[in-house]
């Protein structure tokens, strides 16, 4: 379960941007998650009450913006939507592809008091 340390690794980001901002606590936090990220949504979310405990975002709203997978062939220059990297192109089924999106995961925003 690899999503226990991203979330801590979350809450370090937040924790050393409040800090830069002279504020004490977060209110809201935006996170970008690509689908080809490796992240399973269902885990993090299981995790992130016990993750954020006595931290600046326990008390936070998170909002996660799901980023959809999107390839480009290298065969045939097709671009088009992936579910999982090993999506081969749809349009000439080559597996030879470059990964325009969908590989995120960001702290997009934080909102502090």
């Amino acid at each position: 379960m690899h999503e226990l340390s991203i979330a801590l690794g979350i809450v370090k980001i937040a924790e050393d941007e409040t800090a830069k901002a002279k504020a004490n606590s977060v209110t809201k936090i935006e996170l970008e998650i690509g689908v080809l990220s490796g992240i399973e949504l269902d885990s993090l979310n299981f995790i992130w009450e016990s993750a954020i405990k006595d931290t600046v975002l326990e008390f936070a709203e998170k909002e996660i913006i799901v980023i959809k997978g999107k390839g480009k062939c290298v065969d045939c220059d097709t671009e088009f939507e992936m579910e999982n990297l090993y999506d081969p192109c749809p349009y000439c089924q080559s597996y030879f592809k470059s990964i325009l999106q969908g590989k995120e995961l960001r702290v997009k925003a934080l909102e502090v008091i």
